[in-house]
């Protein structure tokens, strides 16, 4: 802000310890002359909304008499404070204000004393105070506050920039925000109060700018009118108006030359009146003309129409641009024909800068400065519009990215996201490829035209090889490493949401592939992906309604036959797609943790048959029920407790349960992890390592585990389902059960498919089988029914 605006307890040039300048009063305010006293009058509240009270002259009221400014005067405003007590924290309100009347006071036009101007900030001051600590934060009401300052006539050039100026520098230090709030917060909220008092100014001051120019045309109107009753009068009234007026002022005949023009608009474009007379109106064509603009001319001079206003940019005569608001209208002759135009130009070059400048805002990233998601969806919505090109979409998002931040922190995260979106940048090499951050490490890229395919591919390649160079930061260099899905089309046969839906999709298949690459858009893989994620969504509704069940798959000892126990796996009836198998929604379950309630009924409703076949008394051995454990039930607090309770209400013996836990998942667990397996064990239930040898697993780790039970993977018994019997597989199995025996362990085999298997493993010593040689998963009353056909007759 300017040099002479101080904080508490200073003072600018003349200005005294105290913040007065001494020119007179208390206040600090110049004497006023006999002429500003008489402006001064009455005012209502700034923000009320009530025009002030008091002599306004209007143009056409005055011009017979003396020179017409070209504005349209208005009473001046006195600011006096509302008479109701001031609540607390109104002495930091007030010194607020007066810093801020100090630095705008003088480049205001109020009729005001400068204490009179400091009374009448404090509302407007309350006004950006309770803004600023609203919640939720609603920067709306402030824009009150820039068409208080208009009305207070603060409207010199540099006004709203020491207007702007103070508020950044002393809102937050007068008026502090809540104590929750950051200083990052508190500053883009004082910000964006800036930009909402800068847009409440602009629109009031255009608002009065159109009432002078309203004023003005009925004023020429008027004029014109005059001419034909005395041309004399007329003419003195419509050429006081012409050479006064605030605003530009031009007239041309129906061919387009320019016959005069007055001083405003010579000042417009930094030239004499001399050179702009005698030009042709079609001569000042600018790039950024609308399609409408020349044809509104052409209505207008052929006489069927008599007024356009669009906005429209000129050339100045520096070569700089000229953005005005132009007004122009039909001045017909006594018979009615067209024979002049009358045109009205307003300055809105600051307006527009101010336009594009809060327009840039909206649609770019603050961190990284590329297009945010609001301009990419503007560009896709019209590159997907009927009678477009082809299009194609790269979806890209950083393999990582959260250990970056986890580790480094957010800081050193957000640094390397301006590295990433600077290379990203560089790859796009043609117009019509636009490179945007969506948010977080999520980027994108629009392409439009004939071969956009082939593009987008070719794109993607330059976005991956642009990647591979380590980013250096801090003396650390960070590899960066990306997956990229691709979709492209033809225009007008999807809509954005769908687009990106399928970039998405197929994006995350590149990473389920190993990230660091790109996969092209696929419908079937797009079908398969949407319907994993209905399923997930209707995981928990299934639960509530009873849609799952249990089939039990018998557990056979080998050396006689029987059936021993039986395993419990989940099946789910769903209304649409009819049984699903647990490779269809136990991945879904995990992913979303339903797994845990899941696992938790599936254990009660195990529990309960396995009592009522003990209850019936028909098994000549006790019977066991096996019931499987995943990754998170095992993770999980409460499943001890969980096991317990169960046990309890069911009445099952803690022997009569076996808990199967995958290899893969005690891979490297330590004794903490181990412990709810101890503690179970301990309790008598038997706990089944599954798909025993597919996890590279030490075999001396197994002396560690809390195990009874190994469950050999169908993998190693392949080989002996047909007569000669492999005898790698032979040697290998023979092994195992020979370890595991050592080791106090029953070995059950699962996927046995014909007897000259079961045959082979019982010879080797094997105890337990399962498969469909046996039986398949069925219904609990058929536990004993035993098929004994080879599963491939």
């Amino acid at each position: 802000m300017d040099r002479d605006v101080r904080g508490p307890g200073g003072g600018g040039p003349g200005l005294g310890r105290d913040g007065r300048d001494g020119r007179d009063g208390r206040d600090g305010s110049a004497p006023e002359t006999a002429g500003r006293a008489r402006g001064r009058m009455s005012s209502a509240h700034p923000v009320s909304g009530q025009a002030p009270s008091g002599s306004a002259h209007f143009v056409s009221d005055r011009v017979s008499s003396a020179p017409v400014s070209g504005q349209v005067s208005s009473a001046p405003v006195t600011g006096q404070a509302p008479s109701e007590p001031l609540p607390s924290g109104q002495d930091a309100l007030r010194r607020f204000a007066a810093v801020w009347s100090r630095a705008v006071y003088p480049a205001t036009a109020t009729s005001m004393t400068r204490a009179e101007f400091e009374d009448y900030l404090v509302p407007l001051a309350a006004i950006l105070r309770t803004a600023l600590r609203s919640q939720p934060f609603d920067p709306e009401p402030v824009a009150e506050v820039g068409v208080a300052l208009v009305r207070a006539h603060c409207t010199d050039p540099d006004a709203l920039s020491l207007i702007l100026g103070a508020v950044d520098s002393y809102l937050v230090l007068y008026c502090p925000p809540d104590r929750n709030l950051s200083d990052e917060e508190s500053r883009a909220r004082c910000s964006r109060l800036q930009h909402t008092v800068a847009a409440g100014f602009a629109r009031a001051l255009r608002e009065r700018t159109l009432a002078e120019q309203e004023a003005l045309s009925r004023a020429a109107l008027a004029a014109q009118a005059e001419t034909e009753r005395a041309l004399h009068t007329s003419e003195e009234r419509f050429r006081a108006v012409f050479e006064g007026a605030a605003i530009g002022v031009g007239i041309a005949d129906v061919d387009g030359r320019i016959m005069d023009v007055n001083d405003a608009l010579s000042r417009m474009f930094g030239t004499n009146a001399a050179e702009v007379t005698g030009r042709n109106v079609g001569e000042m064509v600018h790039p950024d003309d609308s399609p409408d603009v020349w044809g509104l001319y052409s209505e207008l001079v052929r006489g069927e129409r008599d007024y356009y206003r669009v906005e429209k940019a000129y050339y100045r005569g520096d070569g700089s641009v000229l953005w005005t608001d132009l007004s122009v209208a039909l001045l017909r002759d006594a018979h009615g024909r067209p024979q002049y135009q009358l045109a009205l130009l307003e300055d809105i070059t600051e307006r527009r800068l101010l336009h594009e400048q809060l327009r840039y805002e909206a649609t770019h990233d603050a961190l990284t400065g590329l297009p945010n998601r609001t301009l990419f969806f503007e560009r896709l919505d019209r590159a997907l519009a009927p009678g477009g090109d082809r299009f194609g979409v790269c979806y890209l998002d950083l393999d990582g990215f959260k250990a970056v931040n986890d580790s480094l922190g957010h800081a050193v995260g957000d640094r390397l996201l301006v590295a990433v979106a600077e290379r990203l940048r560089s790859c796009a090499e043609e117009p019509a490829e636009l490179v945007a951050r969506l948010g977080g490490d999520e980027f994108v890229a629009l392409l439009t035209g004939p071969t956009a395919q082939e593009d987008a591919t070719a794109l993607a390649r330059r976005m991956l090889s642009a990647l591979a160079e380590p980013v250096r930061l801090d003396g650390r260099d960070l590899s960066v490493r990306a997956s990229i899905g691709i979709v492209d089309g033809a225009s007008g046969a999807s809509g954005a949401a769908e687009v990106l839906r399928s970039a998405d999709i197929t994006m995350y298949r590149a990473k389920a592939a190993g990230g660091n690459r790109y996969e092209l858009a696929d419908a079937d893989s797009d079908a398969r992906a949407i319907a994993r994620h209905d399923l997930t969504n209707c995981l928990p509704a299934a639960l509530d309604n009873g849609e799952f069940f249990i089939e039990y798959q018998p557990l056979v000892r080998l050396h006689d036959g029987t059936v021993r126990g039986a395993e419990a796996l989940v099946r789910w009836l769903h209304p649409v797609h009819g049984v699903l198998g647990p490779d269809q929604f136990i991945p879904l379950a995990e992913s979303t943790g339903l797994i845990v309630p899941l696992g938790r009924w599936v254990l009660q409703e195990a529990a309960r048959q396995a009592r009522a076949w003990r209850a019936e008394g028909t098994c000549e051995v006790p019977m066991r029920v096996n019931v499987n454990l995943s990754p998170s039930q095992l993770r999980h607090p409460s499943l001890v407790a969980d096991t317990v309770a169960v046990l309890d209400s069911s009445g099952l013996d803690p022997s009569a349960l076996c808990l199967e836990v995958t290899e893969n998942a005690l891979i490297g667990a330590d004794e903490e992890e181990l412990r709810p397996l101890r503690q179970l064990a301990d309790l008598g239930v038997d706990i089944a390592l599954d798909d025993f040898g597919t996890g590279y697993s030490n075999l001396s780790y197994l002396r560690r585990l809390p195990v009874s039970t190994l469950k050999l993977d169908r993998s190693f018994t392949r080989g002996m389902q047909c007569a000669p019997a492999d005898p790698v597989d032979v040697k290998i199995v023979e092994g195992i059960v020979s370890l595991a025996h050592t080791l106090d362990l029953s070995v059950t085999v699962e996927g046995v498919e014909t007897g000259t298997q079961a045959e082979h493993l019982r010879v080797l010593g094997c105890d337990t089988a399962q498969g469909w040689y046996y039986a398949r998963p069925g219904p609990p009353e058929r536990l004993h029914t035993l098929s004994l056909v080879d599963a491939a007759s």
